[in-house]
């Protein structure tokens, strides 16, 4: 069965890819930086896998998807991948594919899956988060943006930072205060706010690796409808611890790219050169290599595991998420340190030109991938759940 699915899939493939974007690449927001015959190609295959429902697969046929099965989902990525493309629906939706979307599955009212769900499963509508704030990073439940009722809904006050894609999205889940007196985990809620109003503000924050999709977002008496509360009133906490284990396990491999991956190893011979046996010439960069494949493909047969241990039911996301946040961060970190190691003054090129479109954007993406030890959760706040959900140690983290 799983062979006669896989063979359909390829079929349809070849038959709705358009080829003018195989091997193309595509920016942080999913968008194709071709010409106009790309521009047009590209447009056609969001709409063709839309229509199929593999912008979010695994959701009910209902709500945009196509009721795939996680193993089935896996099929279609490597499939698509295999053909030199990839799937721009879950960067075109923002936060809504990966982390909006499935926590809305779970504590949505069927309104609230109808209204929002198709739109993100399309790549139409894109959404963003606003969690952390100047003063509630980490330490998320000292948050200090408010939500008050009034007679047409809600009005939002405050800050919020590094809140990714906010001056690109149309709509914001936001994490706000709804009861001050209630203990800081208690009085905290969670809405759905459309971003296009006259109280809401972004403000572009610049990063060293030069691209960078976050803003400061700011909100002076923005408005969200009385029924955009997503889950129960003073209940947010739950709803975004919810939220974030879906991000973490999202971030747990490398986002597909359109054009094939060049193994490591590859490139350490193309640049460092081999012994006659076949061997590179640097026995030390050797053995760090191999400590790194040999990581990674642990890394991989991990999920691959807790995928075949989660096929014929639902996939529990748990605290194991924050094991492979973990793992995903040291082996992208460790991948882009040795590769800049191998290209030595190669590696270190800011724009095309003397270098390589490859070596350009090798220091580019050295520099960016320091934040992966920080989003989703610091490496640090990854090991405090590990230590207490999965190893039982004591709480010695402050409770709120």
């Amino acid at each position: 069965m799983t062979d006669q699915f896989e063979a359909s899939v390829r079929e349809w493939v070849r038959d709705n890819l358009p080829q003018v974007l195989v091997g193309a690449r595509i920016d942080m927001y999913g968008v194709v930086s071709g010409d106009q015959a790309q521009q047009d190609a590209f447009a056609l295959w969001r709409q063709r896998l839309a229509e199929q429902g593999w912008g979010a697969p695994t959701w009910p046929r209902e709500y945009g998807g196509a009721g795939l099965t996680d193993a089935e989902a896996k099929i279609v990525s490597r499939v698509i991948a295999s053909a030199g493309s990839m799937n721009p629906i879950p960067y075109l939706a923002g936060m809504g594919v990966t982390m909006v979307g499935p926590t809305l599955l779970e504590y949505g009212t069927p309104e609230q899956k109808a209204r929002h769900l198709p739109g993100m499963a399309s790549g139409e509508v894109r959404w963003c988060l606003g969690l952390s704030e100047p003063n509630a990073g980490s330490d998320l439940a000292s948050l200090t943006t408010s939500a008050e009722r009034d007679a047409q809904g809600w009005v939002v006050n405050g800050q919020k930072t590094w809140t990714s894609g906010a001056d690109k999205s149309q709509w914001c889940g936001v994490l706000v205060r709804t009861d001050r007196s209630a203990a800081k985990r208690n009085g905290i809620s969670f809405l759905m706010l459309p971003m296009d109003q006259p109280g809401v503000e972004t403000r572009p924050i610049a990063l060293i690796a030069g691209e960078s999709p976050f803003c400061e977002t700011f909100f002076t008496r923005a408005r969200a409808r009385e029924d955009d509360l997503l889950g129960d009133l003073n209940d947010g906490w739950s709803v975004v611890k919810r939220l974030l284990q879906h991000e973490r396990q999202s971030q747990t491999s490398a986002p597909a790219t359109a054009t094939a991956v060049e193994p490591l190893e590859a490139i350490a011979r193309r640049y460092l050169g081999v012994n006659t046996d076949g061997t590179l010439t640097d026995t030390d960069l050797r053995g760090r290599l191999a400590d790194h494949l040999m990581d990674t493909a642990a890394h991989e047969l991990t999920i691959a595991r807790i995928m075949t241990d989660a096929r014929g039911g639902n996939v529990e996301v748990s605290a194991t998420a924050s094991i492979l946040k973990n793992s995903a961060t040291d082996a992208a970190q460790g991948r882009s340190e040795l590769l800049l190691e191998i290209m030595g003054n190669r590696g270190v090129g800011w724009e095309p030109g003397e270098y390589s479109e490859e070596e350009a954007r090798t220091v580019r993406e050295w520099l960016g991938g320091k934040a992966m030890s920080i989003y989703g959760g610091s490496y640090e706040v990854q090991k405090n759940i590990i230590s207490k959900n999965i190893l039982g140690l004591p709480e010695t983290t402050q409770k709120g």
